[in-house]
C-alpha cells in the first residue's frame, strides 16, 4: 500500500507573489509612460536643442566674445541634446515616479508609517528641485566666472558639450542630494538610530566630513566648495530643529489612549499589520 502523498508546503503561495510582480510591472509601466509623455511634450516645445541652449546659458555668458561650445564627437550634436531631453523629462515626471513607488509599498505599511512616508516623499522632491535650481541660478555663475577669470589670456575657452553635460549632471546631483540633508536627519531621528542631542554633539565631525565630501564633488575652486559646504551645514542645523518638531508631532499622534479594559473593540482598518493581522 502506497504511503499518502506529502502535501506541498508552497502550495497556494504562487498567486500572491505573482500579483506583487504584476503590480510592480504596472507601476513601472506607469512611471515609464510618465517620463515618455514628458519627453514627448519637451520634444515638441521647446525642443532638445533649445533645452541644451538653456542648460549651457550660464557657461556661454562667461565665455569670451565669439566663443562657443564645441563637439569633439561626430554624434555628440545629436546624442547630447537627447540626453538632456530625457534628463529634463525625468525631473518633471519625478513626482509621478515617486508616487508609483509610494503606492507600491504603502499596502505593507502601518497607518503611522504611511503618515510618515508621504510628507517625506513630497518634501524630498521639493528640496531636490530647490537644490538643482540653486546650483543653476547661483552656483554656476560664480564657478564659471571664476574659471574664466583664472584662465591665461593666451587660451581661448571652447568647452566640449558632452564634458559640460557630465559636469552639469554631477553638480546637479551634488547640490540636489545636499538639500536632502534635513530629510535624512529626520528619518534617522524618527527611526531611533540617533537623537538630536547626539547630532548636536557630533556637529564638529559632520563639518569635517562635509568639507571632505564637498572638496571631492565640486570643481577645484574655493567658491563652489564653500557655497556647498555652507548650504550643507545650514541644512544640517535646520534638520535638527525640524526633527525635534516632526518627531514630537508624530509621536504625539501615535500616543492615543488605549481602549478600556474588558472591551472587545476591533482594531481600525488602518492599524492592521502588513500581513492583515491586527497589530499586537
Amino acid at each position: 500500500m502506497s504511503s499518502p502523498e506529502k502535501p506541498d508546503e508552497l502550495a497556494g503561495t504562487e498567486q500572491p507573489f505573482v500579483q506583487h510582480l504584476m503590480e510592480l510591472r504596472d507601476r513601472l509601466i506607469k512611471a515609464i509612460l510618465a517620463i515618455g509623455v514628458m519627453a514627448a511634450a519637451l520634444a515638441l516645445y521647446p525642443g532638445p536643442s533649445a533645452l541644451y541652449d538653456l542648460l549651457a546659458a550660464p557657461l556661454v555668458s562667461t565665455l569670451p566674445a565669439g566663443a562657443t561650445l564645441i563637439a569633439t564627437s561626430v554624434i555628440s550634436p545629436f546624442i547630447v541634446p537627447i540626453k538632456i531631453l530625457f534628463m529634463a523629462a525625468f525631473m518633471l515626471a519625478l513626482p509621478i515616479v515617486l508616487y508609483q513607488v509610494w503606492a507600491f509599498v504603502a499596502p505593507g505599511l502601518y497607518s503611522h508609517e504611511k503618515r510618515l512616508v508621504m510628507p517625506l516623499v513630497v518634501s524630498s522632491t521639493l528640496l531636490f528641485f530647490v537644490g538643482v535650481a540653486f546650483c543653476y541660478y547661483f552656483v554656476f555663475g560664480q564657478v564659471f566666472t571664476f574659471i574664466q577669470s583664472f584662465a591665461p589670456k593666451s587660451i581661448t575657452a571652447a568647452p566640449d558639450i558632452e564634458a559640460y553635460l557630465n559636469f552639469v549632471i554631477g553638480m546637479f546631483l551634488a547640490f540636489g542630494l545636499a538639500f536632502e540633508v534635513p530629510v535624512a536627519v529626520i528619518v534617522l531621528v524618527r527611526m531611533g538610530l540617533v537623537t538630536t542631542t547626539q547630532l548636536r554633539e557630533w556637529r564638529g565631525y559632520f563639518w569635517v566630513g562635509a568639507a571632505v565630501v564637498t572638496a571631492m564633488v565640486t570643481p577645484p575652486d574655493a567658491g563652489s566648495m564653500l557655497m556647498l559646504l555652507g548650504v550643507v551645514g545650514a541644512l544640517y542645523e535646520v534638520g535638527i530643529i525640524a526633527a525635534q518638531v516632526f518627531v514630537k508631532h508624530t509621536r504625539a499622534k501615535e500616543a492615543e489612549p488605549a481602549a478600556p479594559s474588558g472591551t472587545d473593540a476591533a482594531p481600525a482598518a488602518g492599524d492592521q499589520a502588513p500581513d492583515g493581522q491586527a497589530k499586537p
